[in-house]
């Protein structure tokens, strides 16, 4: 199974989850530096490398606006930390409009919330002023945290302090 390795620009922000063989393209080209390893390390004939975890670039990438991205189920179900924003269950997770389609709301991060469906059914075409069901949280365009967060499989021990210093920054 391929390893993913998390990438972070030269101010320590998250940027990106590559894979374990572009990490190690980066770090021989000295595009990168090496901040967290583990597992065993990587041997060639004349190399023994330490298998990354974490690295950093050396030069600043600037990353596109997450608000851009397409809306995902699984980033909005992360960043509304995976319960009802309207009643805090967690179960029978599904995505509420918050000014319904119906009334004229698109399909965007400012309007879209994480919503079980007892309370999205009972929401229906209604604005949320209009039978007070205001959501918990105002949404908004996830942060790349977010999106790395709502990453399948397990994050790796070694990615969190990185991960923790980008959600106190943001």
């Amino acid at each position: 199974m391929p390893r993913r390795v998390l990438v972070l620009n030269t101010t320590y922000e998250p940027i990106n989850v590559c894979s374990l063989r572009r990490a190690v393209v980066l770090l021989l080209k000295d595009r990168a530096d090496l901040l967290e390893a583990g597992g065993p390390d990587l041997r060639a004939q004349n190399l023994t490398l330490p298998q990354p975890v974490v690295i950093k670039l050396r030069s600043y990438v600037q990353i596109p606006r997450s608000d851009h991205r397409r809306i995902s189920r699984r980033v909005v179900l992360a960043r509304d930390g995976h319960s009802c924003q309207y009643c805090g269950s967690t179960r029978h997770l599904t995505l509420d409009h918050v000014i319904p389609r119906s009334r004229g709301g698109s399909t965007s991060w400012d309007n879209v919330v994480t919503s079980c469906s007892q309370c999205n059914t009972r929401k229906g075409a209604h604005l949320p002023t209009e039978i007070g069901m205001e959501p918990r949280i105002r949404p908004r365009p996830p942060s790349l945290t977010d999106f790395l967060v709502a990453l399948p499989n397990a994050m790796p021990a070694g990615w969190m302090p990185y991960l923790d210093h980008a959600v106190a920054t943001s």
